[in-house]
């Protein structure tokens, strides 16, 4: 018997991680992508004489992400996730060599929502692509190594972000973060091409297929994410309550259409039917809002109430993603048992981060904040994959590709949460006050999470 399952291991072995690599390449461009245009943002705006208004590079990558996510795992549950997962490569390559040529900033933002589009496709189509070669194993925990490489590549990338492209912006301009893309999106289609098996023949005609896709569905999702994006951008000036009493509206329309879809969108029902994946989504958004807040936060503070310059204040944000990491690591094995205690551990960190920084101020020795920073980096790795594996579990067999867009989505509504709760906190100029304000909102969310995490009657084990 033991011979056997050694014999299998060794037969399931080289089929994963060969295949996993270029999927873990395409899915850190979007992590990447976000991260990297921070500190690009001054030199464009002052090149194309925009103002405030560059912001939208963020918000036309995060709008675009937050649509196209959901829709480019509707195409892959029905066109094959190889093909999509390749399209979204191809995309990215055009939409990098748009924005290193745009003439105008109106070309700029129009190559980077491109680029968000592109982006999108990485992620659902990957997990597809993972989830369709474990069960070719006969494998489930097959796929727990998969997830923490994906889990792991997109802390790097985000951490990584800023601290690359200030050096690219010093040293050859802002074009220069989108030259990134290029290499890596070349050397993940030629691997996906190579080593990673061919999609089964389209069942339906491709004319139907794209009708099936719910187009009036989309575009009301669409309309319902920008009005809440409009709403939350609002929020640290002057809030436009018009734009919530549309979200509002388009909401209800879109819940009505989307009940009465042969084909939906962004099917309702499932998800009240499928209370453990929802719930996922949820708890992903909300887990996003104390990321994200620190993410964005404290850099700020650190530049703004410290002093600090930008290039320092990127490094201190390093341990964040090197104990992300290493946890990553770890909660990867202890998938293999369940997703609960993850839950539990990872929230349980993120409240004792959150409430450490309670305590910090201007005065805070540097190898304190580092330490801060390192807490802060742990839970990551624990909540992304044990979100990520509930998602992959509770996702129904053949939706996987819509489900993990949905996810994604989930993740970005969260930062643009975390950013309307940084600029209520902190406010225009960063000050200890402003920091300790959004600590006590963060430890209150993470105590939430922990207490869910805790009572959850999800069993451990599949």
């Amino acid at each position: 018997m033991t011979l056997s399952r050694t014999d299998a291991g060794t037969r399931r072995a080289p089929a994963l991680p060969r295949m996993v690599f270029p999927v873990v390449l395409g899915t850190l461009l979007n992590a990447l992508n976000s991260s990297m245009i921070a500190v690009a943002l001054v030199s464009i705006a002052a090149q194309f004489h925009m103002g405030t208004s560059v912001v939208w590079l963020v918000s036309g990558l995060y709008l675009a992400n937050t649509v196209a996510q959901p829709t480019m795992g509707r195409l892959a549950d029905q066109f094959g996730p190889r093909r999509i997962f390749c399209a979204g490569l191809i995309v990215i390559v055009i939409a990098a060599l748009g924005a290193t040529f745009a003439p105008s900033f109106g070309w700029l933002l129009l190559a980077r929502v491109l680029l968000g589009i592109g982006t999108s496709a990485a992620y659902p189509a990957g997990m597809a692509l993972i989830k369709n070669s474990a069960a070719q194993d006969n494998s489930a925990a097959g796929a727990a190594g998969p997830l923490g490489a994906i889990s792991a590549a997109s802390q790097v990338a985000v951490a990584l972000g800023p601290p690359l492209g200030g050096v690219l912006v010093l040293y050859a301009g802002w074009r220069s973060v989108f030259w990134v893309n290029l290499p890596v999106a070349a050397i993940a289609l030629v691997l996906t091409l190579l080593w990673v098996r061919k999609d089964d023949p389209v069942r339906s005609p491709v004319g139907r297929s794209l009708r099936e896709l719910d187009p009036l569905g989309i575009v009301l999702f669409a309309g319902l994410m920008i009005f809440l994006l409009l709403f939350l951008f609002s929020i640290e000036h002057s809030p436009t309550w018009i734009d919530l009493i549309a979200a509002a509206i388009v909401a209800v329309v879109l819940m009505l259409w989307e009940r009465r879809s042969a084909t939906p969108f962004l099917d309702v029902r499932m998800l009240v039917a499928n209370r453990p994946l929802t719930l996922t989504y949820v708890r992903c958004a909300v887990t996003y809002i104390v990321f994200y807040s620190v993410f964005y936060g404290l850099p700020q503070w650190l530049e703004q109430g410290r002093g600090m310059s930008s290039a320092a204040a990127g490094l201190m944000m390093l341990p964040v993603a090197c104990f992300g990491v290493l946890a990553t690591v770890l909660a990867t094995r202890m998938s293999r048992h369940g997703y609960r205690r993850l839950l539990i551990i990872g929230s349980a960190g993120l409240l004792i981060g959150s409430l450490a920084l309670v305590g910090v101020g201007a005065a805070t020795p540097i190898v304190l904040l580092l330490v801060v920073t390192a807490v802060l980096g742990l839970p990551n790795g624990f909540n992304n994959m044990g979100n990520q594996t509930a998602m992959y579990e509770s996702a129904e067999e053949g939706r996987l590709g819509v489900a993990s867009g949905l996810y994604r989505t989930a993740q970005y509504i969260g930062a643009n949460l975390a950013s309307a709760a940084v600029g209520l906190s902190m406010g225009a100029h960063a000050t200890d006050g402003g920091l300790h304000a959004l600590a006590v909102t963060i430890s209150v969310i993470s105590a939430g999470l922990l207490i869910t995490a805790v009572t959850s009657r999800k069993k451990t084990q599949k």
